[in-house]
C-alpha cells in the first residue's frame, strides 16, 4: 500500500489521472476490504482533484445507500432511477452532467453542485455501485474524466 499520495499540482487533468491510477492500484492491492478501498479511493480522487464531492453509493435492497465519500454531507438514499445517481444505476452507463439544473429530476443534495459525472461499477453484469462526483463549476466534467474515471471503476470492481 502507498503511504502517500503523489500530485503535481502542475500536472494536466489527463496527466493528474494518469499518475493517480496507478496509485489507486496499489492502494487497494492486497486490501479486500470494500470499505478501506472505497474510502481510500475517494480520498484520492478529492486530494488529486478538489472536486466539490467524490463519493459511492452502494446497490443494497433496490435502492442506492451512501457509501464512503470526501465532501458535504449528502443524501443517503437513492431509489432506482432517481435523480443522476439513480439514472445510472437503472441504464448501467456513465451519465454526465454538464449543468445539474438541466437534469430533469435532479436531486439537489447540494445547491453548490453545478455539474456531476456518474459511473457504475458492476459485480456478476449488475451494477453494483455508482460513483458520483460533482463540481461546483458548470461543465466541469468532459472525455477526459470519462475515460479515466472509467478506469478506475474498472479497478474496483476486481475487489467487489
Amino acid at each position: 500500500m502507498a503511504e502517500e499520495l503523489v500530485i503535481i499540482e502542475t500536472a494536466t487533468k489527463e496527466e493528474r489521472y494518469k499518475l493517480l491510477i496507478p496509485q489507486i492500484e496499489a492502494l487497494v492491492d492486497g486490501e479486500s476490504d470494500i470499505t478501506a478501498n472505497l474510502s481510500n479511493i475517494t480520498a484520492a480522487l478529492k486530494q488529486t482533484f478538489n472536486f466539490f464531492w467524490v463519493g459511492f453509493y452502494i446497490v443494497k435492497n433496490n435502492e442506492l445507500v451512501l457509501g464512503p465519500f470526501q465532501g458535504p454531507i449528502a443524501c443517503t438514499r437513492i431509489a432506482f432511477g432517481k435523480g443522476v445517481c439513480g439514472a445510472s444505476w437503472k441504464e448501467a452507463k456513465v451519465i454526465v452532467v454538464p449543468n445539474v439544473d438541466d437534469f430533469p429530476g435532479h436531486i439537489a443534495c447540494s445547491s453548490a453542485s453545478k455539474s456531476e459525472i456518474v459511473l457504475p461499477a458492476f459485480k456478476d453484469n449488475k451494477v453494483a455501485l455508482v460513483l458520483d462526483v460533482d463540481s461546483n463549476q458548470l461543465n466541469d466534467f468532459n472525455s477526459i474524466d470519462h475515460l479515466f474515471l472509467d478506469q478506475i471503476m474498472r479497478v474496483i470492481e476486481r475487489f467487489l
